[in-house]
């Protein structure tokens, strides 16, 4: 029986790992694990997600350190790293994907070979730890990778428009097709494959709203299959750039995943879109979000589960806050897990994100220290100064609820 058949809840931990090397003016690289001390603390940091009380991690691969050029590859870290999983007894998801490309990829995303370059990487991974690394997320949160690299001009390579959104829908979704289809050559039935997106939910009066709510899912359905001349954004995709052949090819290479992860959090993940409002929604003109707490949980597990017919994994939640509000989101978005598993809703996995506060990724274009953007949302502090990792409460009511023995039906 595969991992994501069993009759139980998987409690997971994440760890942030954004990593966009590259920079022009005004930009500093963003590389999550170097601004937070992974790269120094990982092996303490697998053996705190354990004592939490996790069985399953989602950890992220820094691509650009791992290929630093485009003929030599590095696996001396990541070879410690996978023993060190091994030793705590902590099966990872693996994000081979989280937004950033090597420094030696030019034009990023867009370059033409992209797809085809990050298929070889997949498989190589795969190849240098069968029976190891088993779960695989080719790419987490494709939509918001798309829209920050290629709506926005946030990120590189900073297309911008319904242009450039066609210009990386097109790359990324092939990049996630070739990339497990390659994973799935090497390592055969071994491999499950875990599609991660971000949930992007849509209130408000404005007529763009049910737009919006079917672009939510125009990644995992490209990827999946589902778009073809009926779907809803098919003339808006048309209209911009994509053609007969992008049909064609998405149908011919689909891949389904074995599990769909949702990230959810209850202060962000829902927009208000007011009529007359002229918000983009991008990073630089933000709309105004309400708290949907566990409705809009409820709702976008219940969406993904059932519209793609595949188990459901909340593959991120947190709130960014003082510990009490922690703990109190922590308690009633497991509670909702249970009832949607109660009701007959095929949810597998619990995921906090991350183990330790993360450094918001308005660093990149700030010029103060790292820490004047740290997000405490973890289930460890990060000490000032010296980055070591403090236990706080909220990790002991994880464990609680992590073993609990009430993971099961």
């Amino acid at each position: 029986m595969r991992w994501y058949e069993q009759n139980k809840l998987h409690f997971a931990i994440g760890f942030e790992d954004t990593f966009i090397p590259q920079t022009r003016p005004g930009e500093r690289a963003l590389d999550e694990y170097e601004l937070t001390g992974h790269y120094e603390h990982w092996h303490e940091d697998f053996g705190a997600a354990s004592a939490a009380g996790a069985s399953m991690v989602r950890w992220g691969i820094p691509w650009y350190r791992i290929q630093p050029a485009r003929d030599r590859w590095d696996w001396s870290w990541l070879d410690r790293v996978v023993d060190r999983l091994s030793e705590v007894e902590l099966e990872p998801i693996v994000d081979l994907m989280h937004y950033g490309t090597p420094l030696w990829l030019e034009e990023q995303f867009a370059h033409p070979d992209y797809p085809k370059l990050v298929a070889e990487y997949g498989a190589r991974v795969a190849e240098r730890y069968p029976g190891r690394l088993n779960a695989f997320t080719p790419l987490n949160e494709p939509l918001l990778n798309v829209l920050y690299c290629g709506e926005y001009a946030y990120w590189p390579p900073y297309r911008k428009g319904n242009e450039g959104f066609v210009t990386l829908l097109r790359a990324i979704s092939r990049g996630i097709s070739l990339t497990q289809r390659a994973i799935a050559d090497v390592a055969g039935e071994h491999a499950s494959f875990v599609h991660v997106e971000a949930s992007f939910r849509f209130t408000g009066d404005s007529d763009k709203v049910p737009f919006l709510r079917e672009r939510a899912y125009v990644v995992q359905d490209l990827v999946t299959g589902r778009l073809d001349d009926r779907h809803p954004l098919a003339g808006h995709l048309r209209a911009h750039g994509f053609t007969d052949e992008d049909l064609r090819w998405a149908h011919e290479h689909a891949v389904q995943p074995d599990v769909m992860g949702v990230n959810y959090y209850p202060m962000h993940s829902t927009e208000v879109v007011e009529a007359g409002s002229t918000q983009d929604g991008g990073p630089f003109d933000l709309r105004p979000r309400v708290n949907a707490w566990t409705e809009g949980l409820v709702d976008v597990l219940t969406a993904y589960a059932q519209r793609y017919g595949r188990p459901v994994f909340l593959t991120e939640t947190a709130w960014t806050g003082t510990v009490r509000e922690r703990l109190d989101w922590l308690d009633a978005s497991v509670a909702a897990v249970h009832g949607l598993r109660d009701s007959g809703v095929d949810v597998i996995g619990y995921t906090w994100w991350p183990l330790f506060d993360m450094i918001e990724w308005t660093y990149r274009h700030a010029t103060g220290p790292a820490l004047d953007h740290r997000l405490a949302m973890g289930l460890f502090d990060l000490e000032e100064g010296t980055l070591r990792r403090l236990r706080n409460p909220v990790a002991d009511r994880f464990h609680h609820h992590a073993t609990s023995g009430s993971q099961g039906v």
